[in-house]
């Protein structure tokens, strides 16, 4: 029997999705609970690993196993095995065909940026705090240079693995709500660190140092040196993994904080 769940997650507390020896992360929290339910070991694949400190609203993962339960079962009795910074949020058995990474079209992430002088006392890890003043015009219009397949070798982290640097941007918007920027975007695929060297490299544009050509000529660049800094974890989200229509998966009404 293969199941597919969705997850979602703080990931303030763990050093990643994937299993690492001597660390908490989330893979070795879902598949020690997952295990219980299963009543045998099970190994999950996942459409996407986030890094430290990423979290998710939008997670899928599959696993297989020999005994059936109801999705209701998945559900409720995996979450009580697990810690109240990770949930199963849907499940539903799915043929063999299905597979959480490989199946997977595109991935999208959200990342907050609550733009004041004060700290957020409610979600802490839950955004990220940037002073100054920031023009999400100029950042929105900017980031229209990255729409379509590009190398994004300027923009991948040092220790990216993935074989090809191309990638596939669908869209990208940067909006303002109140005090928060939301960088929204949307790829087929993504590379390690890329979204949050993206967001760095466009907060220098909001801040007016640097321009919309300067970013055009770092992403033909290819070259991480060029990129901006890396903007930090706290705030970024997977909020959806897109997959064909065919294996009819739940759609959630809200995908991610400030989902408005």
């Amino acid at each position: 029997m293969r199941v597919a769940l969705g997850v979602e997650y703080s990931g303030l507390n763990y050093a990643g999705f994937q299993i690492q020896p001597n660390a908490l992360t989330i893979q070795g929290e879902l598949e020690r609970a997952l295990s219980i339910i299963a009543d045998e070991k099970v190994e999950l694949t996942c459409a996407g690993r986030t890094d430290a400190g990423v979290s998710a609203t939008g997670q899928v993962i599959h696993i297989d196993c020999q005994k059936v339960r109801e999705p209701r079962s998945w559900i409720l009795g995996t979450n009580i095995n697990l810690p109240p910074d990770l949930a199963i949020t849907w499940a539903q058995n799915v043929d063999e065909s299905f597979h959480a990474r490989f199946s997977a079209r595109a991935r999208r992430y959200r990342y907050i940026i609550q733009n004041t002088l004060h700290r957020n006392g409610i979600l802490p890890g839950g955004v990220s705090i940037y002073r100054g003043d920031y023009d999400e015009k100029l950042m929105h219009e900017a980031a229209q240079i990255l729409l379509g397949e590009h190398d994004f070798s300027s923009f991948k982290g040092a220790d990216d693995e993935h074989k090809t640097s191309n990638r596939c941007v669908h869209y990208i918007e940067v909006t303002r709500r109140g005090p928060y920027l939301i960088f929204d975007i949307a790829a087929n695929a993504f590379l390690n660190h890329m979204v949050r060297n993206i967001v760095g490299s466009l907060l220098l544009i909001g801040q007016k140092k640097r321009d919309k050509v300067w970013l055009k000529e770092v992403l033909e660049a290819c070259d991480r040196s060029k990129a901006g800094p890396m903007a930090r974890p706290d705030g970024l989200y997977l909020v959806d993994v897109a997959y064909p229509f065919s294996f009819n998966l739940p759609r959630r009404e809200h995908l991610g904080p400030l989902w408005l």
